[in-house]
């Protein structure tokens, strides 16, 4: 591919990437409706309504808030949920074949840190920061399982390159014999998009956390923001653990695309699945079952390939 096209459909990510949060939202709402016992189209065109109060509704502005900051952390969610898929094999496609891919992922999401952060310090907020705060102690404690779990399929591989790591399952998915790291991925996933269980920085008994105090177009590019990044986290996970766009029939694309949206289906009804995991009850989960967990998922990846001879 030329540099005009690739620069072309760099130009089209972001707008599909926002037209699948769309879905998710839709689909979130969908089941949340279902739920009050509400007509389905009636929850699917809830973010579409909101979306259009949000862009009528006027920004809120706060005595001693760093306006600056605080929208650098709103919109670069999408930014960074944007830069996460440049590194995504759709086949043998990718936007940027980074040999050090799996490396570019784990950078994104410690930006994550650094943006939910600046949501919560930048409204000058006694709520936002309570938000900030509690996001930093939940990252704490998911940041090193998944830091492992990213480490057995490349492991596995024996490369840090996604397409390696894609090329690598052609016999059998990498899911199958590390179910330890994809749940711990997948977790952590969910984590960083403060979503399901993992949403304490954005909790109701905090009156909405770091986004207590976002009004009209900064809480949509947060709201939208979150989606994305749940959307790149699942896309993600295809050229990990499920064998990229390996499958019978359809383009090699088409199957990432369905993958991707098979994970991220699990993802949102995981919201409804658990409870909200405090902080201090995760990191004790996290360091004293998870961590171990995990290092033995590493440890039975790297004797399978010892056997092998080398990587798959």
């Amino acid at each position: 591919m030329d540099s005009a096209h690739g620069a072309l459909w760099v130009m089209v990510l972001p707008f599909a990437m926002a037209a699948a949060a769309l879905l998710a939202a839709a689909a979130n709402a969908a089941l949340d409706g279902y739920a009050r016992g509400l007509p389905a189209t009636t929850g699917i065109a809830a973010p579409l309504r909101e979306s259009a109060r949000l862009l009528r509704q006027q920004r809120r502005t706060l005595p001693g808030a760093d306006s600056l900051l605080w929208r650098i952390g709103g919109a670069g969610l999408i930014v960074a949920a944007v830069l996460k898929v440049l590194v995504i094999p759709f086949g043998t496609f990718t936007f940027a074949d980074l040999p050090v891919g799996l490396v570019w992922f784990n950078a994104m999401d410690v930006l994550l840190w650094a943006l939910w952060w600046l949501l919560g310090w930048g409204a000058n907020s006694a709520w936002s920061l309570v938000g900030g705060y509690r996001f930093l102690a939940q990252a704490l404690s998911y940041e090193l399982p998944l830091m492992f779990a990213l480490t057995a399929p490349a492991v596995g591989a024996g490369s840090l390159r996604l397409m390696d790591i894609q090329n690598a399952q052609g016999d059998l998915w990498f899911v199958v014999w590390m179910p330890g790291a994809f749940l711990v991925f997948a977790a952590s996933v969910v984590a960083f998009s403060s979503w399901g269980p993992f949403q304490s920085a954005t909790g109701a008994d905090a009156a909405g956390g770091v986004v207590a105090e976002l009004s009209g177009v900064d809480k949509l590019l947060v709201l939208a923001g979150r989606y994305m990044v749940l959307v790149a986290g699942a896309a993600f996970a295809v050229p990990l653990f499920f064998g990229g766009g390996s499958g019978p029939w359809l383009p090699s694309g088409v199957w990432v695309v369905v993958k991707a949206l098979a994970v991220l289906a699990v993802m949102i009804t995981a919201r409804r699945l658990f409870p909200t995991v405090r902080p201090d009850r995760l990191a004790e989960v996290a360091l004293v079952v998870v961590m171990p967990l995990v290092l033995i998922q590493v440890a039975v990846a790297s004797v399978i390939v010892a056997m092998n001879g080398g990587a798959l």
